[in-house]
């Protein structure tokens, strides 16, 4: 069962924890599991001194958005220790399940597809958690799959719940973040590497759910020699009608891309077959994708 929760819930007592394993490491600080007096278990998240105000905004992210469904819980202080290689830490709620990168990077070396009924049910619980980010002001600048965990299911007979986790990056709505360079170059739109670098708009997030998606399918991402900018490339694998739609509205130029509110209701996400006014309307979207849908 997840770990949610009375405030109560969230008080970590750092002196009855034990540490079970390390589970992973990034930019802005590295993840263990550990386990407190009452077997309770916590991915403790730690960064040194330099990066206390990152860890804070993630912190104060997840509070924001506690006990929506489909962003991660964390406790309720950022604790502090004398090791300055992680002199302050959070405590997350544990994905017991790992995330969205191993699932796919697993199925991959079984040579296993993953279903597409399973793909468009991850896709809904992105999109999910993004509607709650982006109605808010917020935009997370960094979605990819490992920044997308997994937990038991809370729906009898499905395999996982998927929830976002990982703020270092995100924007929040209260300050002034108008031009910087974010997030993993793989998920990042073509605008992304212009010149004067890229505005922070929620739609860098529906772009990166795109990528998300078809490499759920199969799809690599093929940087070109001496170009920043990855193209995504799926071989081998049919996809239907409803999902190539969806990614290719995801990959539409700036302006044009839908908000994720408005996929939410699209016919990959809900199921119904797409109408030929719909395939007409795609067809007319940048041309220059079509070789990322197409091949």
């Amino acid at each position: 069962m997840e770990q949610i929760c009375r405030d109560d819930d969230w008080i970590v007592d750092k002196s009855s924890l034990t540490t079970i394993s390390f589970l992973g490491s990034g930019s802005f600080g590295y993840v263990s599991l550990v386990k407190d007096s009452n077997s309770r278990l916590w991915a403790k998240k730690s960064s040194p001194m330099h990066l206390r105000n990152i860890l804070d905004k993630e912190l104060r992210i997840m509070h924001r958005f506690r006990d929506h469904p489909r962003i991660v819980n964390a406790s309720n202080t950022l604790h502090f220790q004398t090791k300055p290689s992680q002199c302050y830490s959070i405590f997350m709620e544990y994905a017991s399940q790992g995330n969205l990168n191993k699932m796919i990077y697993g199925s991959r070396r079984r040579s296993q597809t993953i279903p597409e009924s399973l793909i468009r049910r991850a896709a809904r619980m992105i999109l999910e958690g993004l509607v709650a980010l982006h109605s808010y002001g917020y935009v997370h600048c960094d979605l990819k799959p490992s920044n997308i965990l997994l937990f038991p299911s809370t729906t009898p007979g499905e395999p996982w719940d998927l929830k976002l986790a990982y703020f270092s990056s995100s924007k929040e709505p209260d300050f002034d973040y108008d031009y910087m360079s974010i997030g993993t170059a793989k998920y990042l739109p073509p605008e992304s590497f212009a010149p004067n670098g890229l505005i922070i708009h929620s739609n860098l997030d529906v772009y990166a759910i795109g990528c998300v998606v078809y490499e759920m399918f199969g799809a690599i991402a093929i940087q070109e020699l001496f170009d920043e900018f990855y193209e995504w490339k799926l071989r081998g694998r049919d996809i239907s009608p409803e999902a190539r739609d969806f990614v290719w509205r995801c990959f539409d130029i700036h302006p044009r891309r839908p908000t994720a509110a408005a996929l939410l209701n699209h016919p990959f996400i809900t199921g119904r077959t797409i109408t030929e006014a719909e395939k007409k309307i795609s067809s007319l979207l940048v041309p220059s994708l079509s070789k990322l849908l197409l091949t």
